[in-house]
């Protein structure tokens, strides 16, 4: 990716200081290393007494998200990928499964080992096995003397594509001249978990195939049964569309456009008709909101960790058995025709009924809501702040039925998205700040049981260029999510989620590095409860200052 902007002005003071300061300006992000929290850099204890600036290095990047759990059995580990990447040329090789481990793994966990120093931006990457994307991440900007990170993802539900030979392609695009050093090492590994046959336990519910989108055309097998198409959804490559939630209508003097405004929403049709939508998550890269001090240590949720929006298409699985090609199309509404900046790779993960060659059924249920969307700029007055006001929402249900080899089987799907937000800033955007809420609620009733999903975006920022050319971010980021499900009246599983970021940095811009003075905080305070967690109760909070960790702190 290309810098981040947050505004005209405030973009282009960020990417000065990073030049002094030599930490790059964004381009994506990355994954956060790891120690027992899964993504976490190899770190000493928190210090006793953080400097009172940054200096020329930091602790390695860290998140309080917990660790990818992993089972006692017998394990072997497979490299697929190892490079240097200075440019834009992708990685490729050949991948093969471990043979120690036979063709049963109780888990497959993926994980990426990286290091950088010098200069760079932050850039998104991918790693892909026959076309099938199973990790999107990006880099944090490195320090003049460099860290390492590391990402750790459960990826057992690729077993399909793992199961066999296949090749391989990695990029993290990258540029490299006298200015902007860091060259981005990084190794990826599968570590495979061997089933334990003497405990008998049951085998992880994973798809009998994997079908990666390369083209909007694709046929498949005619006894599907189940139906998810997942989608990487990244708004980057530089420009606007990294800070899409900014944007605004052309008659707002603001220097991002975009003719609807802020409102985005990931849609995902077959043949032609709407069949899921969702809502993006607002991801801030590591050099975000103008201020990479922000995200050195700590970066913003998913920042390394690309999650997919996951569509349960099942009500569309007869149509799509009856043996012949059909469209599957990802599009973003809200961003301008004609415009960039959204990468939207999917994969389809199919279920297969063994006791029928043909499923058949129809899809019974189509409801569409009229699509919301308005925005109302209310100008400055003197001295004071533009303002723009956006709401917008949107509501779909599908549902079909199949005829399967035990029985027919109902599935109904609805999702609803809204979106409110009030972005102000002043003249010369030297003060520009978003208060923003993403709702995004989906329920799916497959049989007897119903699975509700509730998950809640939040951003609260505000970025000043003050005296002295003093710049200054204040933010606060939320991803919460609640699952239940019903089953036979009652509640037989529940999981929360709540992932909340805080951070206040500042630095003087236009200055070389010993003159910045740059200070910062953050906190991060990661919270899961439920059964599904594997661990019942998870709850760390990590509070850094000024590059180092000062408190690390496990309430469960």
């Amino acid at each position: 990716m290309t810098r981040h902007r947050i505004t005209g002005l405030l973009g282009a003071l960020a990417l000065a200081a990073a030049t002094l300061a030599g930490a790059a300006q964004p381009a994506a992000a990355a994954r956060p290393a790891a120690d027992d929290s899964g993504v976490h850099a190899f770190a000493a204890g928190p210090s006793a007494e953080p400097p009172a600036e940054f200096g020329t290095d930091w602790h390695d990047p860290l998140t309080a998200a917990p660790p990818v759990t992993r089972p006692a059995t017998r394990s072997c580990e497979v490299t697929v990928a190892e490079a240097r990447f200075r440019d834009y040329t992708p990685y490729t090789g050949t991948y093969a499964p471990p043979a120690a481990c036979g063709g049963t793994w109780a888990k497959v966990v993926l994980r990426l080992d990286g290091k950088v120093k010098g200069r760079q931006y932050d850039r998104l990457g991918h790693l892909s096995l026959g076309g099938v994307e199973i990790l999107r991440t990006s880099t944090p900007e490195p320090s003049p003397d460099g860290i390492t990170w590391s990402v750790e993802k459960d990826v057992t539900r690729y077993r399909d594509t793992l199961s066999r030979p296949q090749p391989v392609e990695m990029l993290i695009g990258n540029f490299v001249d006298d200015t902007y050093t860091g060259v981005i090492d990084v190794k990826a590994t599968l570590t495979f978990y061997a089933a334990d046959r003497d405990r008998h336990d049951p085998a992880p519910d994973t798809p009998d195939r994997v079908l990666p989108l390369t083209t909007p055309t694709v046929t498949t097998p005619r006894n599907t049964e189940r139906l998810l198409a997942e989608v990487y959804a990244t708004g980057s490559g530089g420009g606007c569309e990294e800070y899409w939630y900014m944007t605004t209508p052309d008659a707002a003097p603001y220097s991002c456009k975009a003719s609807d405004g802020p409102y985005r929403e990931v849609r995902i049709s077959v043949d032609g008709q709407l069949a899921g939508i969702a809502a993006p998550f607002p991801t801030v890269w590591t050099g975000g909101w103008s201020n990479p001090f922000l995200w050195y240590v700590t970066p913003a949720p998913r920042a390394f960790d690309v999650q997919p929006i996951v569509y349960d298409l099942t009500p569309y699985a007869a149509l799509l058995n009856d043996g012949r090609p059909h469209r599957i199309e990802v599009a973003v509404a809200g961003v301008p025709a004609g415009q960039s900046g959204w990468s939207t790779p999917a994969n389809l993960l199919l279920w297969q009924d063994e006791g029928r060659a043909v499923v058949t059924g129809s899809l019974t249920r189509h409801e569409e809501g009229d699509p919301a969307n308005s925005s109302r700029w209310t100008p400055a007055t003197p001295g004071g702040q533009h303002r723009l006001d956006t709401e917008g929402g949107h509501r779909l249900t599908v549902a079909g039925r199949l005829d399967t080899s035990h029985g027919r089987v109902t599935t109904t799907v609805t999702r609803a998205v809204h979106h409110t937000s009030a972005h102000r800033w002043t003249e010369g955007e030297n003060q520009d700040a978003l208060t923003a809420t993403w709702t995004d609620e989906e329920s799916v009733t497959r049989g007897p049981a119903t699975v509700r999903t509730a998950r809640t975006y939040t951003m609260d920022g505000e970025t000043t260029l003050g005296a002295g050319d003093r710049l200054r971010t204040v933010i606060s980021l939320g991803d919460r999510a609640e699952t239940s499900t019903r089953r036979g009246g009652r509640t037989v599983d529940r999981t929360w989620l709540d992932d909340r970021y805080t951070g206040d940095a500042s630095y003087t811009a236009n200055v070389p590095r010993e003159q910045r003075h740059a200070v910062g905080t953050s906190t991060e305070r990661y919270q899961v409860y439920g059964s599904q967690t594997g661990r019942g109760c998870y709850d760390r909070t990590l509070t850094t200052a000024q590059g180092t960790v000062t408190a690390d702190r496990r309430r469960c």
